[in-house]
């Protein structure tokens, strides 16, 4: 193919049933003009959907196995400490000669590339980076016009049990989509005209589908909550000014090929119970034979319910709590360093801390940015983790299992000969529980790690990844008792079917076969005329 002007257009939290849905019902006329002019591409995230990098894949040209990044959140097995990383990775078009300007894609970290130009991190929902734009004086022009994110609140907002909140989170996000749009049109066609790639993402949706997505999934547990009419009629709003910016970009872009996408869609969420408070407490009995958590009555009376929070209560604000933690949290190795450094002759240790200053001067300029994860209840048995057998890891999706294996983890239990054998245990184990509520299993299935030596495991990678079945807030083991049930977090969350549409000179519109989610950076490469220059795993959609 020729070489191309392309406008990328990411739409995350975008679900493509949904949209095409608005779409038929005149919701949505400048999405729908599109696709009738494009080919449309339904997307298979596959296996790496677990990693919860969507936007890291997108942006380094890398596949999981590729970057040997398993998910965002890492894990020293030395001090039994986890934390959540951002960008590791300069982006992909960087190795070309095009001109890119870009708006608040995820996991663009501008440190790590010689000329992108733009604004990152400005309302973007998992961003990956600090907030910065190149050239440098670019932040505050643009803040100057443009304000800062008009809907910071909402980025990550669970509003379900207040329908007023729910209310104040549809307008809000709708209303930054709009800002954003004028911004976007200012940076592609006023400020940097000149430009062979404009990538804008837009985050509005990813906020507002795991939020609100109560309000549209007839199904849903909590779609009789009276908060989910407001939470309907949000969605729509925010669907109609994502609408609007994709046809005032269209416009600006006169020629260029258009690729408007999002790697994997939405439905109800079946992780946050499940991965971030049911599964920690179950393997801490099955280590330990007795509970930590501590629920409020009120919530257990009913096993077979889903318990409801009280008009702005939000989750987070909610009843967990455990038996009190050892005061002296201070990971062991930290301490061991310590001991050593003081032990050293001073000339050794002018010439240590020289080298340590310059290290972390480097590791300051260069590192991924590291957010804490105390917040996520997985992390409250940190303490317990080097006692346990297994341990469940702070997960966003999935639920993530670690053995505690001898040799990798440095207070490990499990021999390595007996490596298989706990591994299966675990699975049988975990097919044992039952959701109360329904009656039915509460695992759907439990993936391997895909590095095949143990001792070898990335600080990302899980010994286990627990795949749930469907909405739980409660499990019930035949030994080890109920555990729940707990209040819903978002109600939406993320599938594995994305969607694109591409539109350029040459190209017949129509529905193609399914094509993988890897296969979205080749084709924009490809439009780019870059593909003779990069070399990925996947092919071009278009190939």
């Amino acid at each position: 193919m020729i070489r191309h002007k392309v406008l990328a257009i990411g739409l995350d939290g975008l679900d493509a049933s949904l949209a095409e849905r608005l779409m038929v019902e005149g919701e949505m006329p400048a999405l729908a003009s599109l696709r009738k002019r494009s080919a449309r591409f339904p997307l298979d995230e596959g296996p790496a959907r677990s990693a919860g990098l969507p936007w890291e894949h997108v942006t380094s040209g890398l596949s999981p196995e590729a970057a040997r990044r398993w998910g965002q959140i890492e894990f020293d097995p030395i001090s039994y400490t986890a934390w959540q990383d951002g960008a590791h990775f300069a982006p992909w078009w960087d190795r070309t000669d095009a001109r890119v300007v870009v708006f608040d894609p995820p996991f663009v970290d501008l440190r790590r590339t010689r000329k992108t130009q733009g604004i990152v991190a400005w309302g973007s929902h998992n961003p990956g980076a600090l907030t910065a734009a190149q050239p440098k004086a670019l932040l505050s022009e643009f803040v100057e016009r443009f304000g800062n994110y008009p809907a910071d609140t909402w980025i990550y907002g669970t509003p379900w049990s207040s329908t007023f909140l729910t209310e104040m989170m549809g307008k809000t996000l709708s209303q930054a989509v709009d800002v954003r749009s004028r911004a976007a049109q200012w940076l592609a066609s006023e400020r940097f005209p000149e430009w062979d790639l404009f990538f804008v993402v837009a985050s509005e949706l990813h906020g507002a589908v795991e939020g609100l997505w109560h309000g549209v999934d007839a199904s849903h547990p909590l779609n009789g909550h009276p908060s989910a009419g407001a939470a309907a009629a949000g969605l729509l709003d925010i669907h109609r000014a994502i609408d609007r910016m994709v046809g005032q970009l269209v416009k600006i872009a006169a020629d260029a090929a258009i690729i408007v996408f999002n790697l994997g869609g939405i439905g109800p969420n079946k992780c946050d119970i499940q991965s971030m408070v049911l599964l920690p407490e179950l393997l801490y009995r099955y280590a330990f034979g007795h509970p930590l958590l501590k629920l409020p009555p009120e919530w257990t009376a009913a096993p077979k319910c889903l318990p409801s929070l009280r008009e702005y209560e939000t989750w987070d604000m909610a009843g967990l709590s455990w038996v009190p933690e050892p005061s002296n949290s201070e990971p062991e190795a930290r301490e061991d360093l310590r001991s050593i450094a003081r032990r050293l002759p001073k000339p050794i240790k002018d010439v240590l801390k020289r080298s340590w200053s310059a290290a972390a001067a480097w590791h300051s300029r260069n590192a991924p940015m590291r957010l804490d994860v105390d917040y996520m209840p997985a992390y409250h048995y940190r303490h317990h983790w080097r006692k346990m057998p297994a341990f469940a890891m702070p997960s966003f999706l999935d639920g993530r299992i670690r053995i505690n294996l001898r040799g990798r983890e440095r207070h490990g239990i499990v021999p390595l000969s007996q490596y298989e054998e706990t591994c299966r245990t675990l699975e049988t184990f975990l097919s044992e529980c039952r959701d109360p509520r329904t009656g039915e299993p509460t695992v759907a299935n439990i993936e391997r790690a895909s590095t095949k030596n143990p001792l070898a495991m990335t600080s990302s990678e899980s010994d286990l990844l627990v795949v749930w079945g469907g909405v739980a807030a409660a499990l019930e083991h035949p030994r080890l008792g109920l555990i729940g049930p707990v209040p819903l977090r978002r109600t939406g969350g993320h599938t594995r079917e994305g969607i694109a549409y591409i539109a350029v000179a040459g190209l017949a519109p129509g529905d193609r076969d399914v094509g993988s989610s890897s296969q979205v950076v080749p084709t924009i490469a490809q439009l780019l005329g870059a593909e003779g220059v990069l070399r990925f795993a996947s092919n071009s959609l278009l190939a």
